[in-house]
């Protein structure tokens, strides 16, 4: 885990972080209709878990930007970036109704990340434990998958006062619209690190990258 102090008089977001981490202190959520037709295609062509794909691309699309990786250290009340960020995915068990955190490391090599990513849930699956444990995992990014519907919109609400700023990521089930597939994507971050426009890109991004692995750009 490595990081860079941010030199907040050098940062070009300044004025809006001051803002919205003293004046008007809030999160910001989005929800957006991914169209993920080619990722589930790619998916059934190489025989591929799309779930695991998809979480590949978003992880991929959160450590393309410094935006997406920042930090608030309030011991030394530092405004830091991640060199990386990781996804802490939940498996849910059909027969106890509860889930269990699993903290995958995000490797840009697609086949690594898809290796460990399998290996990790299987693991998750024996032990049902809980293990929450984000004091030592600070620079991990919540990543969940809402399996039962097809939903509209989602919010994640944290306190106001707190300077949060890793993405909060939530997916539902994809369903047919006109011919494609459209997967519910919600993406939560604090306004003091991200606007409308930054929290739109993730979208915009996740769709380039699903075009990307669909042309065979990434191989299992």
């Amino acid at each position: 885990m490595n990081y860079r102090v941010i030199d907040i008089n050098q940062y070009y977001r300044r004025g809006v972080f001051r803002h919205f981490s003293e004046d008007c202190k809030c999160s910001v959520s989005m929800t957006c209709r991914v169209d993920v037709t080619e990722l589930y295609a790619y998916s059934r062509r190489t025989g591929t878990k799309f779930y695991i794909n998809f979480l590949y691309l978003l992880s991929k699309v959160l450590n393309s930007r410094e935006d997406y990786r920042m930090s608030y250290l309030y011991q030394t009340k530092e405004l830091i970036v991640y060199d990386k960020i990781n996804p802490t995915q939940y498996i849910f068990h059909e027969d106890t109704e509860t889930c269990s955190p699993v903290y995958t490391e995000y490797f840009p090599d697609y086949r690594i990340f898809y290796q460990v990513c399998e290996k990790d849930i299987e693991k998750a699956k024996q032990t049902r434990e809980y293990g929450l444990d984000s004091e030592n995992h600070p620079n991990w990014f919540d990543a969940s998958y809402v399996s039962w519907m097809s939903y509209d919109s989602l919010h994640i609400e944290l306190p106001d006062g707190y300077l949060y700023f890793m993405p909060i990521v939530n997916w539902g089930k994809f369903r047919e619209e006109n011919g494609r597939l459209r997967m519910p994507v919600s993406v939560r971050m604090n306004h003091a690190a991200a606007d409308g426009y930054l929290i739109s890109k993730v979208f915009s991004l996740l769709e380039e990258e699903i075009g990307h692995i669909a042309q065979g750009n990434a191989q299992p």
